[in-house]
């Protein structure tokens, strides 16, 4: 079981602390670390190895979810644009990395991929006590339980 499916039974049971909230098409949640402010994962429920295997509905549910957690991001964060990655090369359970970018950004780096401008492994970690009113921003902002 890759780490993105143990992400998602966490959630459901609760015992995930980066979520965000329940979406129609599965767990918004934070990341566990922050190279950008607001960096977010929409992890699918039910786990599933890719966009493809979704079909009708539950594909175009995945992609308004994703779109409008990004649209929650412009919104809270006052990013200038959302980027939106889908590889699920690694971790092969659908996800998708919906990190904000910013104008205030480096050239250099805000014309590139973010996972590639960014070393997420030595980003600023999670911190429920720092990232809480962020959270609840966007929990607001979504019309979204804790």
């Amino acid at each position: 079981m890759d780490v993105i499916a143990k992400r998602v039974i966490a959630a459901r049971s609760g015992n995930n602390p980066f979520v965000i909230g329940r979406m129609k098409s599965g767990w918004l949640v934070l990341g566990e670390t922050q190279p950008l402010p607001g960096y977010c994962q929409l992890l699918a429920d039910p786990i599933v190895s890719s966009l493809n295997d979704l079909q009708g509905e539950a594909r175009a549910q995945y992609l308004l979810d994703m779109a409008t957690a990004g649209d929650a991001l412009l919104a809270v964060t006052g990013a200038s644009r959302i980027n939106y990655e889908t590889w699920c090369n690694l971790a092969p359970s659908l996800h998708t990395h919906i990190v904000p970018r910013y104008v205030s950004e480096e050239e250099d780096k805000r014309i590139k991929a973010a996972s590639i401008a960014y070393d997420y492994a030595a980003a600023r970690p999670f911190s429920l006590e720092q990232d809480k009113a962020f959270m609840d921003a966007m929990r607001q902002e979504l019309g979204l339980k804790a």
